[in-house]
Protein backbone atom coordinates (compact mmCIF):
# COMPACT_ATOMS: atom_id res chain seq x y z
CA UNK A 1 0.00 0.00 0.00
CA UNK A 2 1.10 3.56 -0.74
CA UNK A 3 -0.21 6.54 1.28
CA UNK A 4 0.22 10.21 0.41
CA UNK A 5 0.20 12.55 3.43
CA UNK A 6 -0.46 16.29 3.03
CA UNK A 7 0.97 18.63 5.66
CA UNK A 8 3.67 16.01 6.19
CA UNK A 9 5.96 18.38 8.12
CA UNK A 10 3.28 19.34 10.63
CA UNK A 11 2.66 17.96 14.10
CA UNK A 12 0.41 15.09 12.96
CA UNK A 13 1.96 14.65 9.50
CA UNK A 14 5.38 13.99 11.01
CA UNK A 15 4.05 11.22 13.26
CA UNK A 16 2.00 9.74 10.42
CA UNK A 17 5.08 9.47 8.20
CA UNK A 18 6.96 7.78 11.07
CA UNK A 19 4.10 5.35 11.72
CA UNK A 20 3.79 4.39 8.03
CA UNK A 21 7.55 3.75 7.84
CA UNK A 22 7.44 1.67 11.03
CA UNK A 23 4.84 -0.60 9.41
CA UNK A 24 6.65 -0.90 6.10
CA UNK A 25 3.97 1.09 4.27
CA UNK A 26 5.29 3.52 1.68
CA UNK A 27 4.50 7.07 2.78
CA UNK A 28 4.75 9.97 0.35
CA UNK A 29 4.95 13.19 2.34
CA UNK A 30 4.01 16.46 0.66
CA UNK A 31 3.91 20.00 1.96
CA UNK A 32 3.13 23.26 0.22
CA UNK A 33 6.41 23.11 -1.75
CA UNK A 34 5.54 19.74 -3.33
CA UNK A 35 1.77 20.21 -3.62
CA UNK A 36 0.02 23.53 -3.06
CA UNK A 37 -3.50 22.38 -2.19
CA UNK A 38 -4.96 25.71 -3.35
CA UNK A 39 -3.86 24.74 -6.89
CA UNK A 40 -6.36 22.21 -8.24
CA UNK A 41 -4.12 21.20 -11.14
CA UNK A 42 -1.15 20.58 -8.83
CA UNK A 43 -3.33 18.33 -6.65
CA UNK A 44 -4.43 16.31 -9.68
CA UNK A 45 -0.92 15.98 -11.02
CA UNK A 46 0.82 15.04 -7.75
CA UNK A 47 -1.84 12.61 -6.49
CA UNK A 48 -2.07 10.85 -9.85
CA UNK A 49 1.72 10.66 -10.34
CA UNK A 50 2.25 9.35 -6.80
CA UNK A 51 0.35 6.15 -7.51
CA UNK A 52 -1.01 6.38 -3.95
CA UNK A 53 -3.85 4.10 -2.83
CA UNK A 54 -4.94 6.60 -0.19
CA UNK A 55 -4.47 10.23 0.84
CA UNK A 56 -4.43 11.42 4.46
CA UNK A 57 -5.15 15.13 4.27
CA UNK A 58 -3.64 16.94 7.28
CA UNK A 59 -2.62 20.22 5.61
CA UNK A 60 -4.69 23.11 6.97
CA UNK A 61 -4.75 26.72 8.08
CA UNK A 62 -4.91 26.26 11.85
CA UNK A 63 -4.24 29.74 13.34
CA UNK A 64 -7.67 30.03 14.94
CA UNK A 65 -7.53 33.70 16.01
CA UNK A 66 -5.67 34.91 12.90
CA UNK A 67 -8.37 33.23 10.78
CA UNK A 68 -10.87 35.85 11.94
CA UNK A 69 -8.80 38.49 10.08
CA UNK A 70 -7.76 36.24 7.18
CA UNK A 71 -11.07 34.74 6.17
CA UNK A 72 -10.29 34.39 2.46
CA UNK A 73 -6.90 32.76 2.99
CA UNK A 74 -8.33 30.37 5.59
CA UNK A 75 -11.20 29.47 3.24
CA UNK A 76 -8.86 29.02 0.29
CA UNK A 77 -6.79 26.47 2.22
CA UNK A 78 -9.35 24.65 4.41
CA UNK A 79 -12.40 24.85 2.15
CA UNK A 80 -11.30 25.13 -1.47
CA UNK A 81 -7.97 23.38 -0.85
CA UNK A 82 -9.77 20.37 0.61
CA UNK A 83 -12.19 20.43 -2.35
CA UNK A 84 -9.18 20.28 -4.70
CA UNK A 85 -7.73 17.30 -2.82
CA UNK A 86 -11.11 15.52 -2.77
CA UNK A 87 -11.64 16.12 -6.50
CA UNK A 88 -8.16 14.79 -7.32
CA UNK A 89 -8.78 11.70 -5.15
CA UNK A 90 -12.08 11.09 -6.90
CA UNK A 91 -10.48 11.30 -10.35
CA UNK A 92 -7.61 9.00 -9.32
CA UNK A 93 -10.06 6.66 -7.49
CA UNK A 94 -8.12 6.74 -4.20
CA UNK A 95 -9.54 6.77 -0.72
CA UNK A 96 -9.37 9.98 1.28
CA UNK A 97 -9.00 10.63 4.99
CA UNK A 98 -9.73 14.23 6.00
CA UNK A 99 -8.50 15.39 9.41
CA UNK A 100 -11.11 17.73 10.88
CA UNK A 101 -11.96 19.30 14.23
CA UNK A 102 -14.54 19.57 17.00
CA UNK A 103 -14.79 23.26 15.97
CA UNK A 104 -17.37 22.23 13.34
CA UNK A 105 -19.84 22.05 16.27
CA UNK A 106 -21.17 25.00 18.26
CA UNK A 107 -19.30 23.99 21.44
CA UNK A 108 -22.33 24.36 23.74
CA UNK A 109 -23.76 22.05 26.40
CA UNK A 110 -22.08 19.09 28.06
CA UNK A 111 -23.19 16.12 25.93
CA UNK A 112 -20.33 14.56 23.96
CA UNK A 113 -20.66 15.31 20.24
CA UNK A 114 -21.65 12.35 18.06
CA UNK A 115 -19.98 11.97 14.64
CA UNK A 116 -23.28 12.59 12.82
CA UNK A 117 -24.52 15.50 14.94
CA UNK A 118 -25.56 18.69 13.15
CA UNK A 119 -22.65 21.01 12.49
CA UNK A 120 -22.85 24.67 13.50
CA UNK A 121 -19.33 26.14 13.62
CA UNK A 122 -18.72 29.03 16.01
CA UNK A 123 -15.73 30.71 14.33
CA UNK A 124 -14.08 31.19 10.92
CA UNK A 125 -11.65 28.30 11.34
CA UNK A 126 -14.51 25.94 12.25
CA UNK A 127 -16.63 27.20 9.36
CA UNK A 128 -13.87 26.56 6.80
CA UNK A 129 -13.14 23.08 8.18
CA UNK A 130 -16.89 22.40 7.91
CA UNK A 131 -16.77 23.53 4.28
CA UNK A 132 -13.91 21.06 3.79
CA UNK A 133 -16.04 18.27 5.28
CA UNK A 134 -18.90 19.13 2.93
CA UNK A 135 -16.57 19.01 -0.09
CA UNK A 136 -15.24 15.58 0.95
CA UNK A 137 -18.77 14.22 1.49
CA UNK A 138 -19.94 15.61 -1.85
CA UNK A 139 -17.04 14.42 -4.00
CA UNK A 140 -15.69 11.23 -2.44
CA UNK A 141 -17.32 7.81 -2.23
CA UNK A 142 -14.45 6.44 -0.17
CA UNK A 143 -13.80 8.87 2.66
CA UNK A 144 -13.01 9.02 6.35
CA UNK A 145 -13.60 12.28 8.20
CA UNK A 146 -11.73 12.10 11.51
CA UNK A 147 -12.34 14.92 13.99
CA UNK A 148 -9.66 15.52 16.57
CA UNK A 149 -9.18 18.02 19.41
CA UNK A 150 -6.58 19.48 21.78
CA UNK A 151 -3.70 18.09 19.74
CA UNK A 152 -0.09 17.83 20.89
CA UNK A 153 2.97 16.26 19.30
CA UNK A 154 6.74 16.49 19.36
CA UNK A 155 6.95 18.29 16.00
CA UNK A 156 5.05 21.50 16.68
CA UNK A 157 3.78 24.17 19.03
CA UNK A 158 1.18 23.02 21.53
CA UNK A 159 -0.36 23.69 24.93
CA UNK A 160 2.08 21.45 26.84
CA UNK A 161 5.17 23.18 25.46
CA UNK A 162 3.57 26.58 26.14
CA UNK A 163 2.78 25.65 29.76
CA UNK A 164 6.30 24.33 30.40
CA UNK A 165 7.77 27.57 29.01
CA UNK A 166 5.41 29.86 30.95
CA UNK A 167 5.94 27.83 34.12
CA UNK A 168 9.68 28.45 33.85
CA UNK A 169 9.36 32.11 32.88
CA UNK A 170 6.64 33.17 35.30
CA UNK A 171 6.63 30.60 38.08
CA UNK A 172 2.81 30.63 38.13
CA UNK A 173 0.07 30.49 35.47
CA UNK A 174 -3.66 31.18 35.09
CA UNK A 175 -5.60 28.76 32.90
CA UNK A 176 -9.25 28.56 31.82
CA UNK A 177 -11.38 25.97 33.59
CA UNK A 178 -14.64 26.38 31.64
CA UNK A 179 -13.61 24.55 28.46
CA UNK A 180 -13.66 20.74 28.62
CA UNK A 181 -12.22 18.21 26.18
CA UNK A 182 -9.71 15.41 25.66
CA UNK A 183 -6.04 15.97 24.81
CA UNK A 184 -4.81 14.06 21.76
CA UNK A 185 -1.24 12.83 21.25
CA UNK A 186 -0.33 12.71 17.56
CA UNK A 187 1.87 9.63 18.14
CA UNK A 188 -1.18 7.68 19.37
CA UNK A 189 -3.49 9.19 16.77
CA UNK A 190 -1.13 8.23 13.93
CA UNK A 191 -1.39 4.56 14.90
CA UNK A 192 -5.18 4.67 14.76
CA UNK A 193 -5.25 6.56 11.45
CA UNK A 194 -2.90 4.05 9.81
CA UNK A 195 -5.06 1.20 11.14
CA UNK A 196 -8.13 2.92 9.71
CA UNK A 197 -6.78 3.85 6.28
CA UNK A 198 -6.09 0.18 5.57
CA UNK A 199 -9.81 -0.62 5.85
CA UNK A 200 -12.94 0.36 3.97
CA UNK A 201 -14.93 1.26 7.11
CA UNK A 202 -15.69 4.71 5.73
CA UNK A 203 -17.57 7.52 7.45
CA UNK A 204 -17.22 10.17 10.12
CA UNK A 205 -15.25 9.40 13.28
CA UNK A 206 -14.04 11.12 16.42
CA UNK A 207 -10.58 10.35 17.78
CA UNK A 208 -8.89 11.69 20.92
CA UNK A 209 -7.08 10.12 23.85
CA UNK A 210 -9.43 8.75 26.50
CA UNK A 211 -10.64 10.78 29.47
CA UNK A 212 -11.81 14.37 29.95
CA UNK A 213 -10.32 17.45 31.57
CA UNK A 214 -10.48 21.23 31.52
CA UNK A 215 -7.45 23.20 30.31
CA UNK A 216 -6.83 24.03 34.00
CA UNK A 217 -6.78 20.34 34.96
CA UNK A 218 -4.56 19.60 31.97
CA UNK A 219 -2.07 22.29 33.07
CA UNK A 220 -1.98 20.97 36.65
CA UNK A 221 -1.24 17.45 35.42
CA UNK A 222 1.50 18.74 33.08
CA UNK A 223 3.36 20.39 35.97
CA UNK A 224 2.76 17.41 38.25
CA UNK A 225 4.23 14.94 35.76
CA UNK A 226 7.06 17.31 34.83
CA UNK A 227 7.97 17.63 38.53
CA UNK A 228 7.60 21.42 38.43
CA UNK A 229 6.17 23.33 41.37
CA UNK A 230 4.05 25.85 39.47
CA UNK A 231 0.80 27.14 41.03
CA UNK A 232 -2.11 27.08 38.53
CA UNK A 233 -5.07 29.43 39.02
CA UNK A 234 -8.39 28.50 37.39
CA UNK A 235 -10.05 31.40 35.53
CA UNK A 236 -12.99 31.85 33.17
CA UNK A 237 -12.58 32.27 29.40
CA UNK A 238 -13.59 35.93 29.75
CA UNK A 239 -10.22 36.53 31.44
CA UNK A 240 -8.45 35.95 28.11
CA UNK A 241 -10.57 37.63 25.42
CA UNK A 242 -9.70 36.12 22.04
CA UNK A 243 -10.69 37.09 18.51
CA UNK A 244 -12.21 33.68 17.82
CA UNK A 245 -14.85 32.18 20.11
CA UNK A 246 -13.69 28.90 21.67
CA UNK A 247 -16.00 25.93 22.35
CA UNK A 248 -16.76 25.27 26.02
CA UNK A 249 -17.71 21.70 25.12
CA UNK A 250 -15.11 19.77 23.12
CA UNK A 251 -16.25 16.36 24.40
CA UNK A 252 -16.28 13.87 21.51
CA UNK A 253 -18.08 10.54 21.52
CA UNK A 254 -15.72 7.84 20.22
CA UNK A 255 -17.98 4.76 20.45
CA UNK A 256 -17.93 4.40 16.66
CA UNK A 257 -14.23 3.45 16.84
CA UNK A 258 -15.02 0.45 19.08
CA UNK A 259 -18.10 -0.45 17.02
CA UNK A 260 -15.90 -0.76 13.92
CA UNK A 261 -13.18 -2.76 15.66
CA UNK A 262 -10.61 0.04 15.99
CA UNK A 263 -8.41 0.20 19.08
CA UNK A 264 -9.08 3.37 21.03
CA UNK A 265 -6.29 5.64 22.22
CA UNK A 266 -4.81 5.35 25.73
CA UNK A 267 -5.74 7.73 28.57
CA UNK A 268 -4.53 11.30 28.04
CA UNK A 269 -2.51 11.21 31.28
CA UNK A 270 -0.58 8.20 29.97
CA UNK A 271 -0.01 9.96 26.63
CA UNK A 272 1.24 13.07 28.44
CA UNK A 273 3.79 11.02 30.38
CA UNK A 274 5.17 9.43 27.21
CA UNK A 275 5.25 12.80 25.43
CA UNK A 276 7.26 14.43 28.24
CA UNK A 277 9.91 11.71 27.86
CA UNK A 278 10.27 12.64 24.17
CA UNK A 279 10.92 16.36 24.61
CA UNK A 280 13.50 18.50 26.39
CA UNK A 281 12.19 20.93 28.97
Amino acid sequence: MKVLVTGAKGQLGTDLMNELAKRGIEGIGVDVEEMDITDAEACRRVIKASGADAVIHCAAYTAVDAAEDNVELCRRINGEGTRNVAQACKEADVKLMYISTDYVFDGQGTRPWEPDDERHPLNVYGQTKYEGELAVEELSDKYFIVRIAWVFGVAGKNFIKTMLRLGKERGAVSVVDDQVGSPTYTHDLARLLVDMIQTDKYGRYHATNEGLCSWYEFAKEIFRQAGMDVPVTPVSSDTFPAKATRPSNSRLNKDKLSENGFERLPAWQDALGRFLKEIEY
